[in-house]
């Protein structure tokens, strides 16, 4: 049997950087990943497309980064991104909008230490990303710490630990053991039929408000003002909003009616938002809010984004919010 063909596209980050008098600055290439690994038994081949620290990572990488994943689709039997931990469940969220449908394993990685230190887990962290981009299901992955994840539940949650990123709200797909990479029966990966769809048409005019005790609902009125297209709001709990003296919710309600859609997730990590437990909730659902029931954060930013990128109306961001389109959510 052929070895797997596999492709690393390199994007810089942590795993690629080395000391300078600025700091860690990602200078290492493709090509040096791949050489401080032993012998793997696929036959791998190298681009380099950007060299950056993930925090400089901003839509027009997340373009040039799918279109090269779309591009390559076809030619290889999966992908391995290697990129900064900072972004990357970003990265991996938008990336589950921008190809939809994708024919292919594409598993993003990085590392808490550059590759060129001695016990760095740059190592551990690729190779577990080359054998689950040869071995799992067509989709959108992040590999970390001896775990893949889904890349639209992955969080990154630790800023030194190794143990960086968590699968929020769904299982762990597959992870390392004795027995070496063993898949997990309840992650289902949602399947899909059809050609993939390469949709990189985005609107990044968004906020993310955390809503805490005296927050004044006329900020949001502030940012729409000043061209906000679209907020996530992270209320408390189950997703609830203040209406006594500083009515949040009144203000939804308006921007609503203005067209500008408005996500209501929980700033709690775990489990969903509902709106319809609470009368903080209720009323804001009531008013248009649209849920985003157990989504992390990173996907409803990046959804919510997709959408706008599409023209769609309060309306249809409603109804594409209640849609799974790759496992972000549960319904």
């Amino acid at each position: 049997m052929s070895n797997k063909k596999l492709l690393l596209l390199s994007t810089g980050g942590t795993i690629a950087s080395v000391v300078s008098e600025e700091g860690l600055v990602p200078k290492e290439s493709g090509e040096t990943l791949i050489k401080r690994l032993e012998k793997l038994p696929y036959d791998i081949d190298i681009k380099d497309i950007l060299q950056l620290d993930s925090s400089n990572i901003q839509p027009e990488e997340w373009r040039t980064i799918a279109e090269n994943i779309y591009d390559a689709r076809n030619d290889y039997d999966g992908i391995v991104l290697s990129h900064g931990t900072d972004t990357m469940a970003y990265t991996a969220s938008m990336l589950t909008f921008m190809l939809q449908k994708i024919n292919i394993p594409v598993v993003l990685t990085g590392s808490q230490v550059p590759i060129n230190v001695v016990l760095s887990d740059a190592p551990d962290n690729l190779r577990l990303a080359f054998a689950a981009s040869a071995t799992c299901k067509p989709g959108i992955y992040l590999a970390f710490d001896r775990k893949v994840m889904l890349g639209c539940r992955s969080v990154k949650v630790r800023t030194i630990n190794f143990n960086a990123f968590e699968s929020v709200n769904y299982p762990v797909v597959a992870q390392v053991t004795s027995d070496g990479l063993v898949f997990n029966e309840e992650a289902k990966i949602p399947s899909h039929d059809g050609k993939t769809v390469l949709n990189t048409e985005i609107d990044p005019h968004v906020a993310v408000i955390k809503l805490f005790p005296g927050f004044d609902p006329n900020l949001l009125y502030a940012m729409v003002n000043n061209g906000c297209q679209g907020i996530v709001i992270e209320g408390y709990g189950l997703g609830g909003m203040n209406f006594i003296r500083r009515n949040i919710v009144a203000v939804i309600g308006d921007l609503i009616k203005k067209g500008i859609p408005v996500i209501a997730t929980s700033q709690c990590l775990y489990e969903r938002s509902d709106l319809t437990r609470y009368e903080v909730g209720r009323l804001a659902l009531l008013e248009g809010a649209i849920s985003a029931c157990d989504m992390t954060t990173e996907s409803a930013v990046t959804k919510l984004m997709w959408a706008l990128g599409q023209s769609m109306d309060v309306k249809e961001i409603a109804q594409f919010f209640e849609t799974n389109i790759a496992g972000e959510v549960t319904l």
